[in-house]
């Protein structure tokens, strides 16, 4: 798997679901982030805790661009899809999806932008991020 492309499965929980027994919609975001976070670690070789930790480095999300296909239940297995569409000089556009054994359940479009702790303004992407989006 290379770093432009991520994936994995996650079982929905009790926890993700609200009475009705399907996902909460605030439950995916938390699922998206989880899935940046991990892809950032296990993909990238950059785990939050040292970018933003040790390095000062922020990724927050500047755009999230949200389309909810299908409902999942609790038990489900979703197949997350992490898809990186453009590097530009500060920021990350990701095309992200998790799927059912029925189809696709949620589509996300994320935008992530590289900033610094300290200043909270956009700075250039580290080096050793763009050589780790560049591996195959």
């Amino acid at each position: 798997m290379s770093a432009r492309v991520f994936e994995r499965e996650q079982t929905v929980r009790f926890g993700h679901c609200d009475p009705a027994g399907i996902v909460f919609y605030p439950r995916y975001f938390e699922m998206l982030n989880e899935l940046v976070e991990d892809w950032f670690a296990l993909a990238l070789g950059l785990p939050f805790a040292q970018l933003m930790g040790q390095r000062r480095i922020g990724m927050p999300t500047a755009r999230l661009d949200t389309r909810f296909k299908r409902i999942s239940r609790l038990g489900d297995r979703l197949r997350q899809r992490l898809r990186v569409e453009r590097v530009g000089g500060s920021s990350l556009a990701l095309a992200i999806a998790f799927d059912g054994d029925d189809g696709n359940r949620v589509e996300f479009d994320q935008l992530l932008v590289c900033t610094s702790l300290d200043t909270h303004r956009p700075q250039p992407l580290p080096a050793d991020l763009r050589v780790a989006l560049e591996t195959p």
